[in-house]
């Protein structure tokens, strides 16, 4: 079972006044078999959580580990952390003219792997993890994103985490933008990787109607930078009920 660790996980970006400090002190693990969301307000921390675990160049770590079965993924580059096991689906996927996205994905999977799949059999993955998010098999032969439609990009991404199969994967607000059966089809993805049994999941996101689809092992509350409150499915339905006010009012756990 892979394990993804962060313990008191300080984080800040350079701005024209200095270093900001954005995440406060984080601690969070992620096992194997678990799914985790965590929820919070605008501008509360939870995509530079996401981007510094990647390795952004953005976000400086300025204390705190975070590790994958033991090794300190913060010393890694960033190919070598997805080499790792590691997978971000990003908020908002970028677009690679002249790149198809059966290249891109080959590509990808050789460089984690360490050897390249074969093309006949190369082909028949990216056409099922294409039919299984509902995509046509002609999306395999288009640039990467480029035309796609917001919920096209989004159920892309699922595509790559089939495709991919991580030991954890990191989905950053997958769910914005996308209508009522884009949302339902993305979910499905996601939980066909999470029911594997050892992969873990980070689940962020703004709002509970993914939760309907997903359901997570443990919830947690993010507020100024750290964990203010963590449950089961049950802190989602509170939260659906009654916002955030609560946590604002009374800040994050020391």
């Amino acid at each position: 079972m892979a394990t993804l660790e962060i313990r008191d996980l300080h984080v800040s970006v350079d701005t024209e006044n200095g270093p900001k400090e954005i995440l406060r002190g984080v601690d969070l693990t992620i096992a194997g078999g678990q799914t985790h969301a965590i929820m919070g307000p605008n501008g509360s921390g939870k995509s530079t959580l996401a981007y510094s675990i990647a390795g952004h160049p953005k976000y400086n770590v300025t204390s705190g580990t975070v590790t994958l079965d033991g090794e300190d993924v913060l010393d890694m580059k960033v190919d070598e952390r997805a080499r790792a096991g590691l997978f971000l689906a990003m908020q908002y996927p970028v677009e690679v003219p002249g790149v198809s996205v059966s290249n891109f994905l080959r590509t990808a999977k050789t460089a984690i792997d360490g050897e390249a799949p074969k093309l006949r059999t190369w082909v028949k993955d990216v056409n099922k993890a294409l039919s299984d998010l509902e995509m046509d098999p002609e999306f395999g032969t288009r640039n990467v994103n480029e035309g796609f439609s917001g919920g096209e990009k989004k159920r892309h991404e699922i595509v790559q985490l089939e495709l991919l199969d991580p030991k954890i994967a990191i989905l950053d607000e997958t769910d914005s933008g996308l209508d009522i059966d884009a949302l339902k089809i993305v979910s499905t993805g996601v939980n066909r990787f999470a029911e594997k049994g050892d992969k873990g999941v980070l689940l962020i996101t703004h709002y509970t109607r993914i939760l309907r689809y997903i359901t997570p092992d443990f919830v947690h509350v993010f507020v100024d930078g750290k964990v203010a409150e963590e449950g089961g499915p049950e802190l989602a339905d509170e939260l659906e009920a009654n916002g955030y006010e609560r946590f604002l009012k009374t800040g994050a756990k020391a």
